[in-house]
């Protein structure tokens, strides 16, 4: 087994004498045969502080640096037009600040030392004046110091356990993964994954590790520490996703019959939240552009006079009277970010909700990180607000596992009590063990406390970082289709401001200072007066734009709606990355969505340059499908063997336009379905079997059972307990009409099926046909 010691942590020794044939480089190599041989430490050597300085950016595995002050004359020159000592020390410290930096130095050299060096470094160590072997112990020392500190307490104590080699006669069956060993799939999948995950792998029977039901122990230490990195006053720890936060959330704090207010996008967890909490859902309708882009809910949808009408509304249907002088909703919920990266000014929302909503609950499960960089400040639910008496809770969902660095599923939920009103732990913890394991993977709790612990250690400059890189990437994609566009050339897009506001002017985005961008919040924020996001009536100062959410956009399609001749449908373009091992995130009609994350890298932004240039140069010399997409090809050969890529895009583009395909979509979208049962009560049904199936074109003056939810874009188009019904002035109510295209549109053009949730597809006569579970018409009352 791996142990951690001081071997896991490289010594980055930055020192021009090494090769020196005198008594410093002497020495040196000295020092370096004391830390291998007697330190067991391993050691990386580099000659000047530029190459020093790139070692340091492109390691994060190091346990110390050894700086040298003096280096020799020869290298003065090429040191002084790169990097000096001084700011490369600074540099090292501002991007981890508790490394160990010792700078190597003679005792004579110490009056000419900077005081901001002082403040940056560890310690000295002398050349001459110490022997080898005790400089070597010195820093055998702090490397190991600095590995003891680099792992949070939970993942801490974790290794300790794994590492004493117990006997153990408790779950889980295979024993740290010696179980595995008594078969060959069992050997297979033990060398796949490690040793130390099959170790780490535990019982909850082991009382070192505490207990993720009640919160004891080292499990309890790191939510408590999570809690304070992310701004809350409790942390949760969750191992089955945001989708069960949200209903640990919600059982906490709701029950039947109470009114809450949802964001019609809102994941399928949160409607089914509704489903177990047998709540009143009303339902806030985000707004969308002519792209399809999914934006924020209207601002006026937050007031008072809306809120108390829909107040009253529910308690007039219900007979209990139309007084709402003292009523107020349960909960809200809101989508923050939404797919996209529409991020919400939080402040303003709450200010709206606070004196009208007991409980405020934001799904950021796209956006754990918003807490660590100040281009997002007031834009997540964590943020710090003056607590008025009247402030109600908050609750924050987040799938820490999406875009931080916990392993899949890994969640968190946070809590801000409110002014007065204080969430109660033990009351909020029935809810958390009603939807918890009692058999915890203690791998998935030690991912949560490292991604803490990241976000807590240098968390603004890592997403900094990742930041300035979705920038670069976002100016490279706007240079590209400038300078081809010059040329009457076609390329891909970017939904992104194509002017920004720069020393009170407004500059193209490409010439604007990509460290600016990364840092000013006012470049990313929608308004009406620069309205490249293509949303209507947009609020001041109330929602951006997150820059690392990269949207690209095709051909043929403008953000108004706008349908030109010729077009690209995106679902072409993303079939061909995936060939080239490139995976997009989300599909739209013309758009696709990348995330650039921790994870990302400038090889994968150049390779999917690549591939766009690649797909662009195919689509020109309308290369056959049959190269493009063999598998295509060969399952469809009537329909696509004898088609070049060009002409595909065309007839499908052809298609979407002549039928209107974006309009049905935002008419079917735009409409929120009469609501006959709560979702709740239509479940009861499925449950009872009082459903039927029926096929969608045949669904008018039906209720629907089970939502439907058809990707793209992923959201609801009827909720369970909805009414089919027919409109006035209408042949055909437009959410049928959606569905029914959608229908034709895969029919048409096989091997693009999307998914919608709650239909089922069917074959007759060689035709697909959609349908899904509605109420039988005798069992509604």
């Amino acid at each position: 087994m791996k142990k951690f010691d001081t071997s896991s942590w490289p010594i980055l020794i930055i020192s021009g004498q090494v090769n020196e044939k005198n008594d410093e480089g002497f020495r040196l190599r000295e020092l370096i045969e004391q830390l291998t041989k007697e330190q067991d430490c391993r050691v990386i050597i580099s000659l000047t502080y530029h190459d020093g300085n790139e070692i340091f950016l492109s390691r994060t595995d190091l346990g110390a640096v050894v700086v040298d002050w003096d280096m020799p004359e020869r290298f003065a020159k090429v040191m002084a037009e790169k990097l000096s000592c001084v700011a490369l020390i600074h540099e090292m410290r501002k991007r981890n600040k508790t490394i160990p930096i010792l700078l190597l130095t003679d005792r004579l050299a110490t009056e000419k030392i900077p005081v901001e060096v002082l403040a940056d470094i560890n310690g000295y160590l002398w050349k001459t004046a110490e022997p080898p072997d005790f400089l070597a112990g010195r820093i055998a020392v702090q490397v190991s110091q600095y590995a003891d500190g680099v792992l949070p307490v939970f993942f801490g104590e974790l290794v300790k356990y794994a590492n004493e080699y117990k006997y153990a006669w408790h779950t889980p069956g295979h024993m740290g993964g010696e179980g595995f060993l008594r078969s060959p799939a069992g050997v297979a999948l033990y060398k796949f994954f490690g040793e130390n995950v099959f170790r780490a792998d535990l019982s909850i029977s082991v009382p070192e590790l505490g207990s993720l039901l009640d919160h004891s122990g080292v499990t309890g230490e790191a939510e408590k520490f999570s809690a304070k990195v992310f701004g809350a006053d409790y942390t949760y720890y969750i191992l089955n996703g945001t989708s069960t936060a949200n209903q640990v959330i919600w059982r906490s704090q709701v029950s039947r019959g109470d009114i809450a207010f949802v964001d019609r996008n809102c994941h399928k967890s949160l409607n089914y939240a509704m489903v177990i909490t047998e709540a009143k859902p009303h339902y806030m309708h985000p707004r969308r552009n002519g792209l399809g882009i999914i934006g924020p809910v209207r601002l006026d949808e937050f007031g008072d006079k809306w809120i108390l009408e829909k107040i009253s509304e529910r308690q007039t249907s219900s007979g209990r009277g139309a007084d709402t002088s003292a009523t107020k909703a349960k909960m809200s919920a809101l989508t923050n970010s939404t797919y996209d990266g529409v991020c919400y000014n939080v402040k303003r929302i709450k200010e709206r909700l606070e004196k009208r909503v007991e409980n405020i609950h934001f799904d950021e499960a796209w956006y754990a990180y918003a807490k660590f960089h100040p281009v997002y400040k007031n834009h997540f639910g964590m943020e710090d607000v003056p607590r008025e008496p009247h402030h109600p809770p908050v609750f924050c969902s987040q799938s820490t596992h999406k875009l931080l660095t916990a392993f899949s599923q890994a969640s968190m939920i946070h809590i801000k009590n409110g002014g007065s009103v204080k969430i109660d732990p033990v009351e909020f913890n029935e809810s958390y063990m009603m939807h918890s394991s009692t058999s915890p993977q203690y791998n998935m709790v030690a991912s949560l406390d490292v991604a803490t612990k990241m976000m807590h250690d240098n968390g603004e400059m890592i997403w900094n970082d990742i930041i300035v890189e979705a920038v670069q990437l976002r100016k490279k994609m706007a240079s590209i289709k400038k300078e081809l566009k010059k040329k009457k050339d076609w390329f891909f897009g970017m939904w992104q401001p194509e002017k920004v506001r720069f020393k009170g002017k407004m500059v193209h985005l490409e010439d604007a200072p990509t460290e600016a961008l990364a840092r000013d919040q006012g470049a990313w924020t929608l308004t009406a007066d620069n309205n490249w996001h293509g949303f209507e009536d947009m609020e001041d100062d109330y929602a951006m734009l997150d820059p690392v959410k990269l949207t690209f956009t095709c051909p043929g399609l403008d953000d108004k709606g706008n349908i030109s001749k010729e077009g690209i449908p995106a679902a072409v373009v993303t079939d061909y990355l995936i060939t080239r091992g490139i995976v997009a995130e989300k599909t739209d009609y013309y758009s696709w969505l990348m995330l650039n994350s921790l994870g990302t890298t400038k090889g994968k932004q150049g390779t999917l340059l690549a591939g766009l240039f690649r797909f662009k140069q195919l689509y020109d010399a309308n290369t056959p499908l049959a190269e493009v997409f063999p598998d295509l090809a060969a399952r469809y050969p009537g329909k696509y063997k004898s088609l070049g890529l060009k002409d595909h895009c065309r007839e499908m583009h052809r298609f979407l336009s002549d039928h209107k395909m974006l309009k049905k979509l935002d008419a079917a979208f735009s409409l929120i379905p009469r609501q006959v049962m709560t979702p709740a009560e239509a479940y009861h049904h499925v449950v009872k079997k009082k459903v039927e199936y029926m096929d969608i074109g045949k669904m008018t003056g039906h209720v629907t059972a089970v939502m439907l939810t058809p990707y793209p874009p992923g959201i609801p188009i009827m909720m369970g307990g909805e009414l089919m019904e027919k409109l006035p002035g209408k042949d055909i109510n437009p959410i049928c009409e959606y569905l029914l295209l959608r229908q034709e549109f895969e029919n048409e053009f096989p091997g693009y099926e999307s998914d919608i949730h709650g239909i089922e597809r069917v074959e007759r006569n060689g035709k697909t046909y959609f349908r899904t579970l509605c109420i039988k018409k005798r069992s509604i009352g």
